[in-house]
């Protein structure tokens, strides 16, 4: 894992929350962040499993975990976790008391059945 393979330190998060799930009033479990050019998606367990998409869409190949006090890298070419890499831009992970689920608000009360019977 390296700069120039997949990964910008230097770009910033695209927001908070998960681009597409903001834009379209929905909600996610986690939160990953693009390492190449910072776009925030949702993570597989979510509803939207924007994060993926990203990937598919952009050939992109890594995010980092934007959840708070996590720093760990993912690969979807190689299926491949990493503890550590580059420091990016923050900020480094979505606001503390934005809670997971999240966003406040627009998750669901039966959010974990939801999740179960995806």
């Amino acid at each position: 894992m390296s700069g120039g393979n997949g990964i910008d330190p230097s770009v910033p998060p695209s927001g908070s929350g998960c681009v597409e799930c903001d834009a379209a009033g929905g909600w996610w479990f986690h939160l990953r962040r693009c390492a190449q050019c910072g776009h925030v998606g949702c993570c597989d367990s979510s509803p939207g499993k924007h994060a993926t998409a990203h990937f598919r869409q952009t050939g992109h190949p890594f995010v980092q975990s934007f959840e708070p006090g996590e720093s760990w890298f993912w690969s979807f070419e190689t299926n491949e976790l990493y503890e550590g890499g580059p420091e990016l831009a923050g900020p480094v992970s979505h606001p503390r008391e934005q809670p997971a689920p999240g966003p406040a608000g627009r998750v669901p009360a039966d959010w974990a059945r939801v999740l179960r019977a995806q």
